[in-house]
């Protein structure tokens, strides 16, 4: 293509400039005008004409180039013997004699030096090829094309040039548009898989930072559907973020190792066969178990409208799980139809022991003992063998199998956490405080939000009168677990398998015995803050079924009859900033905290506080009288700080429609008294009020 212009400029002759073949022949046509002229005059007018034609030249002429090299006409013969009116015979000569300052580029000079065209090329050093000869019946000329052919090699050079220039331009314009429409959206998809592989929990963004322009403020959905929607790249990006999402969020906690073995690289590239089944990872957390109470009366009046109330439900509860987990902590495992998992996870085993001996490492790493010289020759002899040792076993282990391999280790991590104390972690305290009043947030939640308090509306529920609520128990227990997958090939659920996900269970399904909204283990008590463990009452000591650990088990006293959690309400952005500026206080100083145990007073707690002792060591007479006067100190308060106003009127309104007044009052009286004291005089009364001889100050919950 450069050199496309040189191919338009030759004619048959190769000549690489057409004005000396078109003057050469004009020429021609001016001699052949006066080929018989016969008078001075027309001489005359003859040799002005051949002046003035090579006049016409001059624009040919070079004068940056030496002499000899600027001459363009070289040699011009015409036949004068027909010209009677000069006897001339060379009309360069004849030319210059008549006017030679006319002539360009000191062009007669060198006509009157030489005649020789040879002589330009062996002594002026002009090339040959540039020597083009231009000749007809009349004329003979012979032309420099040094300047022409030099502006022709420059002229393809700058097309050339500017050819170059316009690829790399074209190829810079086609390089943005690839990477905007096909490898950065390729790029982006890869790197949500790689960052998925790496934290499946971690939420991934996938559009481009100019996303939020392109919704406007009037909502206009097909202006941005337009913009998503005509590139399949940005509607692939969009698909993987999706099922990213629903990945991360029908996995959960349980699901991000399964997730992040199948998606990590392994020798360069991704694993091409989909392993669900994966060994499961010995972890540490807290478990907390959440059920909607009456759940088979709603189911059957609800039909398949229960999903929504189960759906409402789940709003508030993981989000504010969520919101008060330390961290990412806070996930939702699975629903079991009324009930949900909750888990707060602290870490793997391996993690989290590795970080404790770290910590301890470097406190102690200031402190030299006296005399070590021979401690530490026998450990390096030691670690010495433990290396030899360890080669060889790493030699070994490369023929064993891979799955025992995996057993033993997966063995091992679960014998290290029934081992550690989750008391020596650092900041523990917090992280279990946090995870408490996430559950507990969640019972203000579920007595304030919109949608589950219009249930009571519902004619399927409470016949349009406001006789039906939402109500919640909570259990949470606190140690390791096993988290992985359990199925097979064809369905597989992530899950955490552990004697505390049963205990949390245990404390859930108890709630109902002890009339409480929330029953916490001990091992969740020993995490807790100072200030959280005085909130807390201390209702008994028990085995529950299916473990004979002894141990005492804990409520926050909270109720919602009579507390107005409405007026506590608080945006989510005034939530999220309470959630980060935690502190222990919090307990004193929260509205929904408080107001939810504003029923129990400092009498009721000392009063409670000695029949529960007197129970526990065996003196059973004086435990009841305690805890019947508890009972009657919770009633009287409740009554007189109108807690129940509401339920009283409508009390009075049944029996006045007729209802019977002994079983509405006991009715009212059960919601008014003690669960606890009265769970506690129920079973002493169940056994005689006389302490059995294998007493041993607790009991087993024989129930689930």
């Amino acid at each position: 293509m450069g050199l496309f212009p040189i191919f338009g400029s030759l004619n048959e002759n190769g000549v690489t400039n057409r004005v000396t073949s078109k003057m050469t022949r004009q020429l021609g046509r001016t001699y052949e005008q006066f080929a018989n002229a016969s008078t001075p005059k027309e001489c005359d007018y003859f040799v002005q004409s051949v002046k003035w034609w090579i006049w016409g030249l001059s624009p040919w002429c070079n004068l940056s180039m030496s002499s000899s090299k600027s001459v363009f006409l070289l040699k011009l013969e015409m036949d004068l013997s027909t010209l009677s009116c000069t006897n001339e015979t060379d009309i360069m000569k004849w030319v210059c004699k008549v006017d030679s300052s006319s002539i360009p580029c000191n062009t007669c000079s060198l006509w009157n030096s030489t005649d020789q065209i040879s002589y330009f090329v062996t002594e002026k050093g002009i090339r040959a090829g540039a020597i083009i000869v231009e000749k007809n019946e009349y004329v003979n000329a012979t032309f420099n094309h040094t300047r022409s052919i030099s502006t022709a090699a420059l002229s393809s050079f700058l097309l050339q040039l500017c050819l170059l220039i316009f690829i790399l331009v074209g190829l810079l314009i086609m390089r943005r548009d690839s990477a905007v429409f096909a490898f950065g959206p390729l790029r982006r998809m890869l790197k949500i898989v790689a960052q998925y592989a790496k934290n499946p929990l971690a939420s991934v963004k996938a559009s481009n930072d100019d996303s939020d322009d392109d919704k406007s403020e009037n909502g206009d959905h097909e202006a941005l559907e337009d913009k998503l929607g005509n590139y399949e790249t940005e509607q692939l990006i969009s698909a993987v973020s999706k099922i990213t999402d629903l990945l991360r969020k029908c996995w959960g906690v349980a699901g991000a190792d399964i997730i992040s073995t199948n998606l990590a690289t392994q020798e360069g590239a991704l694993t091409e066969v989909f392993n669900p089944t994966v060994p499961g990872k010995s972890v540490y957390a807290l478990f907390g178990f959440a059920a909607i109470n009456a759940f088979d009366y709603t189911l059957r009046q609800l039909g398949g409208d229960v999903m929504i109330l189960i759906n409402d439900v789940a709003t508030v509860l993981h989000g504010e799980v969520f919101r008060w987990a330390f961290g990412e902590s806070g996930q939702c495992n699975k629903n079991l139809g009324a009930a949900f998992l909750m888990v707060f996870r602290i870490g793997s085993v391996e993690e989290v022991i590795q970080n404790l001996e770290q910590a301890t490492d470097y406190i102690y790493s200031n402190t030299t003992p006296k005399k070590t010289g021979i401690r530490k020759r026998s450990r390096n002899a030691k670690k010495s063998s433990n290396d030899s040792f360890t080669k060889l076993s790493i030699s070994g282990s490369r023929i064993s199998n891979t799955r025992r391999r995996k057993s033993q280790r997966t063995t091992h991590s679960s014998r290290k956490a029934m081992s550690l104390s989750l008391q020596s972690l650092p900041g523990i305290d917090k992280f279990t405080d946090r995870a408490v009043i996430g559950m507990l947030k969640s019972f203000a939640g579920i007595y304030r939000d919109d949608k589950l308090l219009a249930w009571k509306n519902d004619l399927r529920l409470g016949a349009g009168v406001g006789a039906f609520s939402v109500n919640m128990i909570f259990g949470m227990d606190a140690g390791w677990a096993v988290e992985g997958a359990v199925g097979s090939e064809y369905k597989i659920d992530a899950t955490y398998l552990s004697p505390h996900v049963n205990m949390a269970s245990r404390m859930m399904s108890a709630c109902k015995q002890y009339g409480v909204s929330i029953l916490l283990s001990q091992a969740v008590e020993e995490l807790m803050s100072d200030i959280g463990q005085s909130k807390l009452r201390h209702l008994d000591t028990v085995t529950v079924k299916g473990s004979s650990l002894r141990q005492k088990i804990y409520t926050y006293d909270a109720r919602h009859k009579g507390v107005d959690f409405f007026l506590f309400e608080r945006s989510d952005e005034q939530a999220d900033l309470d959630s980060e500026n935690y502190s222990p206080n919090i307990w004193n100083t929260d509205q929904d905290l408080t107001g939810m145990r504003q029923h129990v007073t400092e009498d009721f707690e000392e009063e409670f506080t000695k029949g529960r002792d007197a129970y526990l060591t065996g003196d059973w007479p004086e435990a009841l009288k305690h805890l019947r006067s508890a009972n009657k100190i919770m009633v009287e308060n409740v009554m007189d700080q109108g807690y129940i106003q509401d339920e009283l009127i409508e009390v009075q309104e049944r029996i006045l429609d007729g209802e019977d007044a002994r079983a509405a009052e006991e009715e009212l009286r059960h919601e008014t008294e003690d669960g606890p004291s009265r769970r506690l005089i129920s079973y002493m009364e169940s056994e005689g009020n006389k302490v059995p001889e294998t007493w041993k100050g607790y009991r087993p919950l024989t129930s689930k």
